[in-house]
């Protein structure tokens, strides 16, 4: 019994902890990079709130990167954000076992619990601001409570993006 409520809580955290995929161009010096600002139309896909939430969190964990918003920056920050299809929570489960010189068979129902949650997917990229070209990217797909309030949102992001960009830059493979 110990180890089920170690096990159902390693599923929760598993279930609810965003995915995230990186892509960037192998030939760029990061270090080169030192200043950003936003595309004036990022936030395709999200509300002026969240656009705020976002820009707010992400200029805050660049700064503790030694990166500054900058009038003039050497990159710009491109985001947007859509939803998928996420699959109901509920569901039916058909199971056989046997055991001891017995056979059985049972039937479960899955129930939603909690708040309704969507899955969003939020794409970053950063595009230099001499060339004009895409040099380093992230998807990450999280979910996030239909009818969430304000403070749950803003918590939200500070969580995720600071694992966005826990990737950047990206170490030199040796």
């Amino acid at each position: 019994m110990k180890h089920l409520k170690y096990l159902l809580l390693f599923l929760v955290v598993a279930c609810s902890s965003p995915k995230i995929v990186y892509d960037y161009d192998t030939q760029e010096d990061f270090t080169t990079y030192k200043t950003f600002n936003f595309f004036s139309d990022a936030g395709k896909g999200l509300n002026d709130f969240d656009i705020k939430r976002i820009e707010s969190t992400i200029e805050n964990t660049l700064n503790k990167q030694g990166l500054k918003l900058s009038e003039t920056p050497d990159f710009y920050i491109n985001y947007s954000s859509k939803e998928l299809e996420k699959e109901e929570d509920n569901n039916v489960g058909v199971g056989i076992g046997g055991g001891n010189g017995g056979f059985g068979i049972g039937v479960s129902t899955g129930i939603s619990l909690g708040a309704e949650k969507r899955l969003q997917q939020l794409t970053i990229d950063f595009v230099s601001a001499k060339e004009d070209q895409l040099f380093w990217q992230s998807i990450s797909e999280s979910l996030l409570k239909v009818k969430a309030a304000p403070e749950e949102r803003t918590k939200h992001y500070q969580s995720l993006l600071p694992k966005v960009f826990s990737e950047f830059p990206p170490k030199k493979k040796k």
